[in-house]
């Protein structure tokens, strides 16, 4: 019942109600962002959902498109701008996906959507991450973020699917609250962004 009926109704209302609210901020970050990305505030990309039905995420864009002399992307790093490490470090970057929420391809609490070149490499206890609607935020997200390993992550979200209820929504919501004001978790130790999943090292498998 909680799953199919009431979440999907609170996830709007809650999505609808926070974005009214925080429409200030989503402008001035647009307008923060639109000049120092050269007319680029924001970041859109496919990312499978629910039962790995693809859809176009939308964040703000926190890094540059500056290359390197080959025409090669800088590292993330060094494109990541000072007002985008802000909004990064203050999890303002995920405003945009309230859009989603309200659109319904998110809920504001599930596993978060992944790449979608990362589909062929799951097993089939990982793919379980999308038998429910990808979230903002998640059980993996307040259990470390970027700072754990992907085997970590899987597992927390597989768990989430196992164990969905109100009770640990609220929980989830209530951890990341904390989590963003202690700015916890946003970056893998000397990186910028997280590394990208490989699949299955053959240790262990």
């Amino acid at each position: 019942m909680y799953k199919s009926c009431i979440k999907p109704v609170m996830d709007f209302i809650i999505a609808l109600v926070a974005f009214s609210l925080l429409l200030p901020v989503f402008l001035v970050c647009t307008v923060l962002l639109f000049i120092v990305n050269s007319g680029t505030p924001f970041f859109l990309q496919r990312r499978p959902g629910k039962d790995e039905r693809i859809f176009s995420v939308i964040k703000f864009k926190t890094m540059t498109d500056r290359k390197d002399s080959n025409g090669v992307l800088l590292p993330d790093r060094q494109r990541l701008t000072p007002v985008g490490k802000f909004i990064r470090k203050t999890s303002l970057d995920e405003i945009p996906q309230l859009l989603n929420v309200i659109k319904g391809d998110m809920s504001l609490v599930g596993p978060r959507p992944l790449l979608v070149e990362y589909l062929p490499l799951y097993d089939e206890h990982q793919k379980r991450r999308h038998d429910v609607k990808p979230g903002i935020t998640g059980w993996a997200q307040v259990k470390g973020r970027n700072a754990i390993t992907w085997q970590q992550k899987f597992e927390y979200d597989v768990w989430y699917v196992n164990n969905l209820s109100f009770k640990l929504d609220l929980e989830i919501l209530a951890a990341t609250v904390f989590k963003v004001i202690k700015s916890e978790g946003i970056n893998q130790e000397g990186q910028a962004t997280a590394e990208k999943f490989q699949g299955k090292s053959p240790i262990e498998n």
